[in-house]
């Protein structure tokens, strides 16, 4: 195991949680289409983890573990400035899954927001959002009515459930750019 590589790709998604947290917190997550500041964070975390991966490939639980395969995951579903690179990573992942060094939710979320970024219908339903009445939902899914069973085989929530917690995400959100605003 690289504890070097295993350090610096957690850190890297400690940095982006803290600042999407703070971003929460302060009521600034919506105001604009891509804050400024987790785009700072973002397109830093995207060089590195392309370089990571072009001399190591896959940073898999072998070469950091899985709290760092964790953050290589969590790094690489905020890459959402280059859909090519993230498209690139999707074989990476899905070969990392076979051969047990990463999570198979990794792939789904990965799959999901390609396919969603690309106007596309998702498979695991992981990827929602916020409608004109402020309800969350989930953006159209290719199969919903096998979506439960695929992600139950992966150990993911309901659909259902995972909506009630999204919206409980949002509902936070919008009180605390009410309290921000107050």
């Amino acid at each position: 195991m690289n504890e070097q590589f295993k350090k610096e790709l957690i850190s890297m998604a400690d940095e982006d949680q803290r600042v999407l947290r703070e971003l929460h917190e302060r009521g600034e997550l919506g105001t604009v289409e891509y804050h400024p500041k987790i785009k700072q964070v973002h397109e830093k975390n995207n060089c590195r983890i392309k370089e990571i991966i072009k001399e190591h490939g896959w940073p898999g639980n072998d070469l950091v573990g899985k709290n760092g395969a964790d953050a290589a995951w969590y790094i690489t579903q905020h890459a959402v400035l280059d859909t090519e690179f993230m498209n690139s990573c999707l074989p990476l992942l899905q070969n990392a899954v076979i051969n047990k060094q990463a999570e198979g939710r990794h792939l789904a979320f990965l799959q999901d927001r390609t396919l969603t970024m690309a106007g596309k219908p998702q498979k695991f339903g992981t990827q929602f959002k916020t409608n004109e009445e402020g309800k969350v939902v989930p953006f159209p899914i290719e199969n919903p009515e096998v979506v439960d069973d695929l992600r139950t085989d992966l150990g993911l929530e309901t659909l259902a459930e995972r909506t009630s917690y999204m919206q409980r995400l949002e509902d936070e959100r919008v009180n605390n750019r009410k309290k921000a605003n107050n």
